[in-house]
């Protein structure tokens, strides 16, 4: 589950993690009083106003305005509200802004320069262990970073049983160019860190800009926060905080019925029983020339109520041009399956989409029967082959 900046800030902030003060409000009319707040407790007169959606790059949109005036700060947020928010993250449609966080400004006079620094806590899955990635070139795409100056990314291991270690913290301090009290803030910010990222069940923490003040203090000036959806039944608080409106429509719906569903930019649509044959299918459907349109499980019982619901689903993408049923019969009988796939067809009504259904397992050839007896416009297949040899051909 992703979560909002000013979230990821609220769970940070728990753990004792200094970030940046912000007040999130939803109308222009609060965005004044909201600044003078933030300028009763910091003494800063400068703000920044940002939108607040499930998207990178902002700032590039035009999401993310400085302002040097009360007056600048209510003409941001009013033009950033309901603004249709395009960003190297979203489509083309943009993504509708609800909220906006009206931050503190965070460059002011100091003893020394500011620096907009990189760290993000995430799994290595090559090693199943959480890992610190970080560099001294913050504020900006950190992917460029990578490529262009590969010896400016930095990693530190985290072992599960010791956790993060001093000397680690110290080499992170060091290869970000830190020293004095800059150097301390470090010591005490990246245990903080890791400590939010696991009692939190995060699955990523990313920080860009991880800021050092011109007074030498290392605060999150940004964040990205995704939180393991396993794990939610642990934290009934962080659950509160899902923002359906920033998902997808067909996404959040899938869920209310019990389906796995994501969608994806192919044409085929899938529907199949387990994440692994879900898997092998839309593989095989890229292998034979097609394009797979969403992952689509609905699950080990395949109930009539659910294949017409995944029907519905999959229906509602316009880019469906073709769909693949591929159930697999282990818990379920093949028959029952194809007698609910029917019965989901007839209650559908009209479906003006070629459909193919491949079932294999128990009482694999009595569902074949079943659904090219059906008189309905559905094709059979058994072999898994056929069935993509037979999505590609119907597309051509």
């Amino acid at each position: 589950m992703n979560l909002h900046e000013y979230q990821g800030k609220q769970l940070l902030m728990r753990h004792d993690v200094p970030v940046s003060m912000g007040i999130m409000i939803e109308h222009a009319d609060d965005a004044i009083p909201a600044a003078e707040r933030i300028t009763q407790s910091t003494g800063i007169n400068s703000w920044a106003v940002k939108a607040q959606v499930h998207a990178g790059g902002r700032g590039k949109g035009g999401g993310v305005k400085i302002a040097r005036s009360l007056e600048e700060v209510r003409e941001h947020a009013s033009n950033i509200l309901g603004m249709r928010l395009v960003t190297p993250q979203t489509t083309a449609k943009g993504k509708l802004v609800r909220k906006v966080l009206v931050e503190q400004g965070i460059y002011y006079p100091g003893e020394s320069e500011p620096a907009e620094l990189y760290m993000s806590v995430l799994l290595n899955r090559e090693t199943s262990r959480n890992m610190i990635v970080y560099s001294p070139r913050g504020g900006m795409n950190i992917e460029e970073v990578a490529e262009e100056t590969p010896d400016q990314i930095f990693t530190e291991e985290i072992d599960p049983l010791t956790g993060i270690q001093p000397f680690q913290c110290r080499r992170i301090a060091f290869n970000l160019g830190l020293n004095g009290e800059a150097f301390r803030s470090m010591l005490r910010f990246v245990p903080r860190l890791v400590k939010a990222y696991l009692d939190s069940d995060a699955t990523l923490v990313e920080i860009n800009p991880l800021f050092k003040t011109s007074d030498n203090k290392i605060i999150v000036v940004d964040t990205k926060m995704t939180i393991d959806d396993n794990a939610l039944f642990r934290h009934p608080d962080i659950a509160g905080m899902r923002d359906v409106q920033e998902e997808n429509p067909m996404e959040v719906e899938a869920g209310r019925h019990g389906l796995n569903y994501v969608k994806l930019d192919g044409n085929a649509g899938c529907m199949v029983n387990g994440a692994g044959l879900a898997m092998a299918t839309m593989d095989i459907i890229k292998l034979s020339g097609g394009e797979p349109a969403n992952f689509l499980d609905v699950g080990g019982s395949a109930s009539a109520k659910r294949v017409e619901e995944a029907f519905r689903i999959i229906l509602k993408d316009d880019h469906v041009k073709i769909i693949l049923v591929n159930i697999f019969g282990g818990i379920v009988r093949c028959d029952r399956v194809a007698t609910g796939i029917v019965d989901a067809c007839k209650n559908i009504g009209h479906i003006d989409i070629p459909v193919i259904v491949r079932l294999q397992g128990t009482n694999a050839r009595e569902a074949k029967q079943i659904i090219d007896g059906s008189g309905l416009e559905v094709q059979s297949a058994i072999l898994l082959k056929d069935a993509a040899r037979m999505v590609t051909q119907t597309m051509q």
